[in-house]
């Protein structure tokens, strides 16, 4: 694995890459880094060159002010591709990544060749109406006694297999990287729009689950649905997956992606003539 800082107009982006071939992007949820995409990385790798980058926000790139949006991140993978000279790749992400992932190939379908979506939101008006007012997911003051971390630890702990405490001291150790506000990226999402983007992804599309995802799993079929535009749509659910996907399934999801990425390798990005 080899990491690396490219500069955009926003700022610096942090990224950690390996392999060689056709390029697979992948986007992190909130509020980690590409750190969790540590186990799944090495395994794309063999036939493709995976980069892993910190969004815009998160880890070692470089900061956003709030009120933050799913568009500003996409705008920064977009940068990142641009600053490493990548006229085209495949975008995977997860959970609030998932939703960045479909932003970036409705924004920019020319370059997009294919899109895995991974435990994506439905983010339509429904969504936003029920979240409007409510508690956030990482929603905690932050307190001289250091109560936050128990906090953040315990909204995310029933979402987790067991053991617990090796996945969760990743999650808090990027919630705590410089400049991070765990609750931005879920308020990212309540702001997006998902309804009128999906329908403009025109690559093809991997949109998969576990089935211990409560958040997730109830949103894969609208979500598939909502891909009007593609040029194909496939689902897949993971057996006892759960919000830690990427880390405990890394086996199981690159049996689903490598063979979807296997079927773009040789075709001409999706909105090209």
């Amino acid at each position: 694995m080899r990491f690396g800082y490219a500069d955009s107009p926003r700022g610096q982006l942090h990224y950690a890459e390996a392999g060689a071939g056709p390029v697979v992007l992948l986007l992190h949820q909130c509020p980690r880094s590409h750190d969790e995409f540590r186990e799944l990385l090495p395994l794309l790798a063999t036939d493709h060159r995976a980069i892993a980058m910190d969004m815009p926000g998160y880890g070692q790139s470089h900061g956003l002010p709030a009120p933050q949006t799913i568009e500003d991140y996409a705008r920064g993978a977009l940068d990142l591709l641009d600053a490493l000279a990548i006229d085209h790749a495949a975008v995977l992400g997860h959970h609030t990544g998932g939703a960045v992932a479909l932003e970036v190939a409705a924004s920019a379908p020319e370059r997009v060749t294919g899109v895995v979506l991974s435990s994506a939101p439905w983010a339509d008006e429904a969504f936003r109406t029920a979240r409007r007012d409510g508690p956030g997911v990482d929603d905690a003051e932050r307190d001289d006694d250091g109560i936050h971390l128990t906090t953040w630890w315990g909204q995310r702990a029933p979402h987790y297999p067991e053991p617990v405490a090796p996945l969760l001291d990743r999650l808090v150790r990027d919630a705590l990287a410089p400049g991070v506000d765990p609750r931005e990226g879920h308020l990212a999402c309540r702001r997006y729009a998902m309804e009128r983007r999906a329908p403009l992804v025109r690559a093809p599309a991997l949109v998969l689950t576990g089935d211990a995802d409560p958040f997730a799993l109830p949103a894969l079929d609208p979500l598939a649905d909502a891909l009007t535009g593609a040029a194909s749509v496939t689902r897949a659910v993971i057996a006892d997956g759960t919000l830690a996907l990427m880390e405990r399934h890394a086996d199981e999801v690159a049996a689903e992606v490598r063979p979807f990425l296997a079927t773009l390798d040789a075709a001409e990005p999706a909105g090209r003539a």
